[in-house]
């Protein structure tokens, strides 16, 4: 492209879907020199643009430059310095949509008012919306279009620790993302991660085991967890820690979370948020070895052979259209079901319109795939609801947040509950409380020491004031109540006693000003149920069978965490599951491999 019609284009984005009319951004592009423009060819089909958008976003940047040049920091919000732009790789066509409306991704989570450059343009139906079946059919019919030893299906951190493991193992791989960048519900994670035996816990000196770790665990599972399971997630969790941390995490900070009996959530220091730096290195990693996500792709159908074991999948491309992909093994780690609304209705009626902190992503694909080809499901009506999801929000207020010192309390300013009881009975609380919610109150030394406690701010969630009276005012608390609450929690935190509710860990007072409040109510978090698997994450048929070649890991599985999960546990399950996954897939594929 010429440099004046790249100039004349970005004048022309700044001023938005007012100067362009109802025109989309393809046409408009369009004028500047055809399809070469964007394609780098006069005549493009859908067929000719590949999935992963990688060749049209290099265009992009090639006229626009890349998002730290598009930054403007100066803004309270810029798409360009989000979190997303910052460490994903994702790309402008995400948000930018050619041929279509433009959508701004951040809003699958948030609510900015932004009105975006061609967003009159005319809405078409999402490329993945529903499934054709005569497609499917069709692709099934035809010879595959590749074959590999371990097809992994869902890029979030159990897939792409078992991609990571299933290659590190020699197996060739395929690693595939339904969404526009991997993550998945990883990407949320806010707390950390349990472990047990880890150097972190040994330096400060915490009393920890395996057993402790296990009781722990089923005691908040209400001994319906798979003992099993619980034992392994126990017994891999500090050579799991290892694992990531010699790919470049930093998991040294440990604090305690709800239903732990002493500290073994394992985090970034500084309080920053363990999902989406495990996710960024995790990615950075699976690139390195070979397996990067490939995005843009939905597998919607798994295969098996005449002898009913694994075959492969089918999968819809965004541009490529329906293929097979023939594998000798395949990791499910699709990820639960708690943004499919159906679903949610039909396995937990109470929790129907329930707002939730998922991903996008969470549509319950991997569960529906596995009970089409006869899978076994296990504990699939239990979800758990997270007690402190920002109030008229999808934003998930971590478990940290009480964790290092924030209390709770209900809209008169009294606290109610035991903060680092069980997210079940944290949400019950909440439930039974006026108005069916509560308020997070902190202050200035929780502020600076938690990262993502700024991030709440910078969305505009906290109230703040420089007294504790004043804060109760701004929100709508009884000031003589808060005021009484505070000096009383205060007071037993001196003491080093809750005799309220048994609190067992105060680590910081309500003391230092300016004090601050965030509105919560619970929302859906985590479907603990899923398909059944073994202890070698083999999935089970309806007769508790394995079914050869077919591994699954992650939250698409139940068993592990029983009737409740505790907070750092599911990064935990997802990491030695999906690493588990991974190298017992390889090792089938290679044996089969090596047969024939």
């Amino acid at each position: 492209m010429k440099p004046a019609a790249a100039l004349v284009l970005s004048a022309l984005l700044s001023l938005g879907a007012a100067a362009a009319g109802a025109e989309d951004l393809a046409s408009f592009h369009n004028k500047l020199g055809g399809c070469q423009t964007c394609h780098g060819a006069s005549s493009v089909t859908a067929a000719d643009v590949p999935d992963d958008e990688i060749d049209i976003n290099g265009k992009c940047m090639t006229c626009h430059g890349d998002y730290k040049k598009l930054a403007d920091k100066s803004k309270r919000f810029d798409p360009h310095n989000s979190h997303l732009s910052d460490r994903s790789p994702i790309n402008c066509t995400v948000c930018h949509a050619g041929h279509a409306q433009p959508k701004l991704i951040c809003n699958d989570c948030h609510s900015f008012d932004m009105k975006m450059p061609f967003a009159d343009a005319a809405a078409r139906p999402a490329w993945d919306d529903g499934i054709d079946e005569k497609a499917v059919a069709a692709a099934e019919a035809a010879a595959p279009r590749e074959t590999v030893d371990v097809l992994v299906i869902g890029a979030g951190s159990a897939g792409l620790n078992a991609a990571i493991a299933a290659k590190r193992a020699g197996a060739s791989v395929v690693l595939l993302e339904k969404h526009a960048y991997a993550g998945g519900n990883s990407m949320l994670a806010a707390g950390g991660y349990n472990a047990v035996g880890t150097p972190q816990q040994a330096k400060k000196g915490i009393k920890d085991s395996v057993d402790l770790y296990v009781k722990d665990t089923m005691k908040g599972g209400r001994g319906k967890n798979d003992p099993q399971l619980v034992r392994i997630l126990a017994e891999q969790s500090a050579s799991g820690v290892k694992w990531l941390e010699d790919m470049g995490a930093d998991l040294s900070d440990v604090k305690r979370s709800g239903g732990a009996t002493v500290s073994r959530t394992h985090r970034p220091h500084g309080g920053m948020s363990v999902g989406p730096h495990i996710v960024d290195v995790l990615r950075a990693e699976a690139t390195k070895e070979g397996v990067g996500a490939r995005v843009n792709s939905r597998a919607v159908k798994l295969l098996l052979d005449k002898d009913f074991k694994i075959a492969g999948a089918i999968v819809h491309g965004k541009h490529s259209g329906y293929y097979k992909i023939a594998a000798r093994a395949v990791v499910l780690a699709t990820g639960g079901y708690g943004q499919n609304k159906q679903m949610i209705a039909f396995y937990r009626p109470t929790f129907k319109n329930m707002t939730s902190s998922n991903n996008v992503t969470s549509t319950g694909d991997g569960i529906t795939m596995a009970l089409n080809i006869g899978a076994s499901m296990t504990d699939i009506d239990w979800v758990q609801a997270h007690p402190t999801v920002g109030l008229d929000s999808r934003i998930l207020i971590s478990e940290t947040v009480r964790g290092v010192g924030a209390i709770m309390v209900n809209i008169k300013g009294a606290r109610f509950v035991n903060e680092l009881t069980t997210r079940d009975r944290a949400s019950d609380a909440i439930l039974h409380q006026p108005e069916r919610r509560a308020w997070l109150v902190f202050d200035s030394d929780l502020y600076n020491s938690a990262k993502m406690v700024r991030g709440y701010d910078h969305l505009g969630m906290l109230k703040k004031a420089d007294t504790i009276e004043k804060l109760a005012e701004t929100c709508g608390m009884d000031p003589a109540t808060l005021a009484g609450t505070v000096r009383s929690y205060n007071a037993y935190r001196k003491a080093g006693k809750d005799e309220a509710f048994g609190r067992p860990d105060m680590p910081l007072g309500i003391e230092k000003a300016p004090y601050y409040a965030v509105a919560v109510a619970p929302g859906i978090h985590h479907t603990m149920g899923g398909v059944a698997i073994t202890p070698q994450s083999e999935l089970l048929d309806i007769q508790s069978r394995p079914i050869p070649g077919l591994y699954a890991a992650g939250e698409v599985t139940g068993g592990v965490h029983g009737f409740n999960r505790l907070g750092g546990n599911a990064i935990a399950d997802t990491v030695v599951f999906g690493r588990r996954s991974g190298e017992h897939a390889a090792q089938y594929a290679l044996g089969l491999k090596s047969a024939k």
